[in-house]
């Protein structure tokens, strides 16, 4: 028996979308739309406990309630960002820690890592990694989620990054096409703007993504990012002349991942998610991502509304039946090779065993420092810990400063000077460490620093976010006798940080205060 036309599009509509869902059980509304056909299902730090053991039977209910396959995802990008470990903090070593490091068999050891511990939960596809030249120090959204601010540093990286993914059976897929990096916009909160030729797109942020592509990897997500020299008026998501360079210029075949839908940088545009998902799929985007669902009961009617617009659409014309059909036939092909462990390696995959140290081996290698202490008490010490919004893709992660015995302190931009006095009136003779993200970025810890490193001119600063850098590329710019740069804000990362300061500013680790490694 055959299916009716309008079966065939509603299933084919289910299977190129990738919603969530709250908490930590399926629901049953999900488990029904995942039994219609649902081509994925995203994975958010909501849904999981921490407790691999947790993940695994979560994601065993969601490949059991599809009949024909469907791929489970998540944002495991290593470092700030994780969702295996959002309750704790990330334990690998982050995109920019890697990039510093440069060691792209470190990289690729990394990512193997990471995709072992995927695949032993059965998470099929990861969000990552992130191809985006950071080559803008303000930028709110990726930072030190990039491996570094040059294309061809990054280029590597990415693709030894996939690599290691692929190893692993997991699949690889690369964002935020055309690029985020260069951007001082946020695109879940507004629609960057990217005004620059496209001579300099194709030199700097296409770099990484036609590496990628050229290597095999099998999906690439896309930014809701405007290329003005490309696409004046759309962002990347729903723009077929940016995303035409993508297949046509780069030659990619695999799937294109929207970005969420959910964000203000494609929703406010077109009036909500649903006719930013018709208009993805018209532009050439196969795979479309919606949510999180920050709150139960909230993704089963928006999810409805998607599925709904989306069959409007084909039955009024305005996306052709064609179009839909070879996204969800995109889709199925990466369902299959996945499902079936017929993943195809990506060039140079090595299948090499991944070495337990290399999280902490990148980390250590990491560190730059720059100063010259002359007083240290590694067992009597006060961190002043300053708290900042955390960016949203990363989201709120345990974050502190793990040096034993130490007096700690959270500050906040409610903490003015008088209290930042106080602070330092009761730290006596303590040694004084602080510990920052993004300091440039937020002018009331700049301000902060730059009082108590008055006070204080022996302040050490460990600062975990993108640093900025002189015209040779060295960190500089923060008051004090000396900072640390960690390059992310991971737990391996601020593990390392510590146990530098912890054994006598580190010479275990071969770094030397007085100058920059």
């Amino acid at each position: 028996m055959t299916s009716r036309p309008d079966q065939t599009i509603r299933r084919q509509a289910h299977r190129v979308l990738m919603p969530s869902f709250h908490g930590t059980a399926l629901p049953a509304w999900m488990r029904t739309r995942i039994g219609e056909g649902l081509g994925s299902v995203c994975l958010f730090g909501t849904n999981l406990t921490g407790d691999d053991a947790q993940a695994a039977e979560l994601v065993a209910q969601i490949h059991a309630a599809s009949p024909d396959g469907v791929l489970v995802t998540l944002d495991e990008e290593g470092g700030d960002v994780t969702r295996l470990d959002a309750r704790r903090g990330g334990r690998t070593a982050g995109h920019a820690v890697l990039g510093a490091v440069d060691d792209v068999d470190l990289t690729q050891a990394v990512a193997a890592g990471i995709g072992k511990r995927l695949r032993d939960i059965g998470i099929d596809l990861d969000l990552g990694p992130v191809a985006d030249v950071n080559c803008e120090p303000d930028n709110p959204v990726i930072g030190v989620r990039s491996f570094g601010a040059t294309p061809d540093r990054v280029a590597r990286h990415t693709v030894a990054f996939s690599a290691g993914l692929h190893s692993a059976g997991v699949a690889a897929c690369i964002k935020h096409f055309p690029g985020h990096g260069a951007t001082v916009e946020d695109s879940h909160l507004a629609m960057p703007r990217l005004d620059i030729g496209l001579s300099t797109a194709r030199e700097r942020e296409l770099v990484p993504f036609a590496a990628a592509v050229a290597a095999g990897v099998p999906a690439v997500m896309t930014s809701h990012v405007v290329l003005s020299a490309v696409d004046p008026a759309n962002p990347a998501t729903t723009s077929p002349e940016v995303l035409g360079i993508l297949r046509h210029e780069l030659g990619f075949t695999g799937v294109i991942v929207t970005d969420a839908l959910d964000m203000a940088g494609v929703a406010r545009p077109y009036g909500g998610p649903g006719r930013a998902a018709v208009a993805a799929l018209a532009a050439g985007a196969d795979l479309l991502c919606i949510g999180p669902e920050r709150a139960s009961g909230e993704m089963e009617p928006v999810l409805a509304w998607v599925v709904d617009d989306i069959v409007a659409a084909v039955a009024d014309g305005r996306l052709p039946a064609e179009r839909l059909a070879d996204a969800a036939s995109r889709v199925e092909t990466l369902v299959t090779a996945v499902r079936s462990g017929r993943l195809s390696a990506m060039r140079d995959a090595s299948t090499a065993a991944v070495p337990g140290e290399a999280n902490r081996q990148a980390a250590r290698a990491a560190l730059r420092a720059q100063g010259t202490v002359n007083h240290w008490d590694p067992k009597n010490v006060l961190v002043l810990e300053f708290h900042v919004t955390p960016g949203i893709a990363a989201g709120e992660v345990p974050w502190t400063l793990p040096l034993e015995d130490a007096r700690k302190h959270a500050l906040s931009p409610a903490d003015d000077r008088a209290a930042i006095d106080a602070h330092l009136a009761g730290a006596g003779e303590q040694s004084l460490v602080a510990l920052v993200r993004d300091a440039h970025r937020h002018p009331w810890v700049a301000d902060r620093l730059e009082q108590i490193a008055r006070v204080r001119p022996d302040l050490i600063t460990v600062e975990t976010g993108w640093p900025v850098v002189d015209a040779e590329g060295t960190p500089t710019g923060l008051p004090g006798a000396a900072t640390i740069w960690t390059y992310g804000g991971s737990s391996v990362s601020l593990q390392a940080a510590a146990q530098w300061l912890g054994t006598e500013l580190g010479p275990e680790l071969g770094l030397e205060l007085g100058g920059i490694r």
